[in-house]
């Protein structure tokens, strides 16, 4: 592989920016970060335009895309998701699992499996899968959002056992109320997993429970989770504390917000950066289906009997007129979140890429522009919108 200079933009670092600087690559690896200099004529030169040079996203909570879901359990329907998301920016990504049956949820971790093997091979084709974020079914009933409620149920050991032995599981969620909690976070910590409490009313004992099982991260802030009042009706008096208390007062806890505009005002976002900070909170697009398809209706999840939801070109919306995912790409994500709050460039871009490397322990590989990482690098113009997109130093072609 000829070696590479990114040059002519400002270099996002996980804690500044490097006006005019440049980034070097060769042999997929970054090999050097600095002020441009001189190169030899055999080194390809790519301009930013001055433009933003940045690591490439990670998306630890996604569904779907191009018309495509995970969970309709084929490789073809993964790649096919997984290339409309490189083309936002995301060079990592964590196949997400809805609620669905035992067989729907196997076969969607082995398409994922059989599509990782593949895009080995072709790494410029779609987002490199990092491992499979385990999310449906095991929600509380109450909470269980646009997920098909009949698919949702417990955890029981003879059904999550199967899931973990696939070796692919690398994001487990379950909510901390359930029978069975904490036996599947013990499981997903002897699986080195980032344990996760998601689409729960769990209260705060519940909460001190799982963490104590493992669970350090919270799915998506304030959507489809308890709060003070949720916790009153489920429990009565005294009130008690809430997962989100938990989670802002725990500072090992992270968590991560939808920024598509829709699920979050700009004040809950910015509330929920200077609560936990760039290195506590993730960007994640928990994005459907609808990623760059026209407006219609769409199913949620498995294609055969999913739920059905309606994209309106902004968000997804469930039948009963609640939000039913997003519908749009990292990009969007980090764009809105450097418009309505207070976090610097390499803060939102950290967001998208360091911290949920860092939660996952992909850290040492990607996430950030650093040198022997990997050459997953954007090329954005001032506006934050991709225009180039490099996966191991491998440009990804249109």
């Amino acid at each position: 592989m000829k070696s590479i200079a990114f040059v002519n933009g400002t270099v996002v670092l996980p804690d500044h920016q490097l006006d005019d600087g440049m980034v070097c690559c060769e042999d997929s690896k970054i090999v050097s970060i600095g002020r441009r200099e001189s190169l030899p004529s055999d080194v390809d030169i790519i301009d930013a335009k001055g433009g933003v040079i940045a690591p490439g996203f990670i998306d630890l909570h996604v569904h779907g895309g191009a018309g495509a879901d995970f969970m309709d359990g084929t490789p073809e329907a993964v790649i096919t998701v997984c290339a409309a998301h490189l083309r936002h920016g995301t060079t990592t990504i964590f196949p997400t699992t809805t609620t669905g049956s035992s067989q729907q949820i196997i076969d969607m971790i082995q398409a994922c499996a059989e599509a990782a093997q593949q895009l080995s091979k072709q790494p410029t084709m779609a987002a490199r899968i990092a491992g499979v974020h385990f999310y449906g079914p095991y929600f509380a009933e109450d909470k269980v959002g646009c997920h098909a409620v009949d698919g949702r149920r417990s955890p029981v050991v003879s059904e999550f056992q199967k899931y973990f032995e696939s070796g692919f599981v690398r994001i487990a969620t379950c909510a901390a109320e359930l029978p069975g909690a904490v036996e599947f976070y013990n499981m997903a910590r002897q699986h080195n997993c980032l344990i996760t409490c998601g689409h729960s009313n769990s209260t705060w004992s519940e909460m001190q429970a799982a963490f104590d099982a493992g669970m350090r991260h919270v799915d998506h802030f304030w959507c489809a989770m308890s709060s003070v009042p949720s916790i009153r009706q489920r429990c009565n008096v005294p009130m008690q504390g809430s997962m989100a208390e938990f989670v802002l007062m725990n500072i090992d806890m992270s968590t991560e917000v939808i920024a598509d505009g829709w699920h979050l005002a700009p004040e809950l976002l910015e509330f929920a950066f200077r609560m936990k900070g760039a290195d506590r909170l993730c960007l994640v697009t928990d994005c459907n289906r609808a990623l760059d398809m026209p407006n219609g209706e769409y199913r949620f999840g498995n294609a055969a009997d999913g739920t059905m939801f309606r994209s309106d070109g902004n968000v997804g919306w469930a039948p009963n007129g609640s939000l039913a995912s997003s519908i749009v790409g990292m990009d969007s994500m980090v764009r809105h979140m450097k418009r309505s709050t207070s976090a610097s460039l390499s803060q939102v871009i950290r967001m998208a890429s360091l911290t949920p490397a860092e939660r996952t322990g992909i850290a040492d590989q990607t996430g950030s522009l650093d040198v022997g990482k990997q050459a997953d690098i954007l090329v954005m113009d001032g506006g934050l919108n991709v225009v180039d997109v490099f996966v191991g130093g491998l440009r990804v072609s249109d």
